[in-house]
């Protein structure tokens, strides 16, 4: 059997509701040779289910159950494990393409530019209804991506294509950092090559209760401050950086009244400061 030129990487847990539209925009892509990698971190409602009639239906898709949740790292070191193309594409279960060339697009660029790792591009912030909230553009040049790296993640992951090889060398996720594994590997990358965000909008991103940085706010701005600390050596702007980050995770401990009162206004105000 001949290895696709992409392998798609969907995380799935616990909504099940989002998986068709999903895979529909997967589907709809003008490049076709790609495969579906979807592991399952544990889900608890109907997904198994779901997921096993579209991968009966889509010969591309194989579903990977796991019975026992372990985090969106080693979910997706699971998934990575199984990816067969030269190419990683990354989707969330509850995000879709925006653009029905996104993959021909993006693979076009990294063909031509070998010096570059993985690309990437803005999102469209929705409500669980599919209502848009509000979107924004990511940075755009390598130079510029760097200097956000310390900041907040620069790729927005549900856009993100890369080299799988790049990806091997790095190790995939931290498989000890249980929530922004995303941040971590593209802090990771960046120290092997180039990056680059398209100034289109490339992806839905499905705000809702579910999410893991809202959730789990406080153990996820504790990691992102200990990747800032992590990476200070290899990115500018660390002064600034650390003293931001401790701001975030103060901002962790107010009373969760505040945080659903001022949450998208603040996520707003960040993503224009720092992409």
């Amino acid at each position: 059997m001949s290895s696709p030129k992409v392998s798609i990487l969907m995380g799935a847990y616990n909504r099940a509701h989002f998986l068709e539209a999903a895979l529909a925009a997967l589907q709809a892509q003008t490049f076709t040779d790609w495969e579906l990698i979807v592991p399952d971190d544990g889900s608890r409602d109907n997904t198994p289910e779901v997921a096993r009639r579209l991968a009966a239906s889509e010969p591309r898709m194989t579903y990977l159950r796991h019975d026992d949740n372990q985090g969106i790292s080693i979910n997706y070191n699971r998934g990575f494990a199984r990816c067969r193309g030269e190419y990683v594409a990354m989707i969330d279960d509850d995000d879709r393409w925006c653009l029905d060339n996104k993959l021909a697009t993006q693979l076009e660029f990294l063909d031509s530019h070998p010096d570059y790792v993985g690309c990437g591009g803005g999102l469209i912030i929705v409500d669980p209804t599919g209502q848009e909230m509000y979107r924004y553009l990511k940075p755009e040049t390598n130079e510029a991506i760097r200097a956000a790296m310390l900041f907040s993640n620069p790729m927005a992951n549900s856009t993100t294509v890369f080299r799988r090889e790049a990806g091997e060398r790095v190790g995939w996720y931290d498989s000890s950092i249980r929530y922004s594994g995303d941040r971590d590997f593209w802090m990771k990358m960046g120290l092997l090559g180039k990056l680059y965000n398209f100034p289109e909008y490339l992806s839905y991103y499905t705000m809702g209760s579910q999410n893991t940085s809202i959730v789990h706010m406080k153990p996820h701005l504790k990691t992102s401050l200990m990747l800032t600390k992590r990476y200070h050596d290899k990115y500018p702007g660390y002064t600034r950086a650390i003293a931001i980050n401790y701001l975030q995770y103060w901002y962790a401990f107010l009373p969760p009244g505040v945080h659903s009162a001022i949450h998208t206004t603040a996520a707003r105000a960040k993503r224009k400061l720092f992409g």
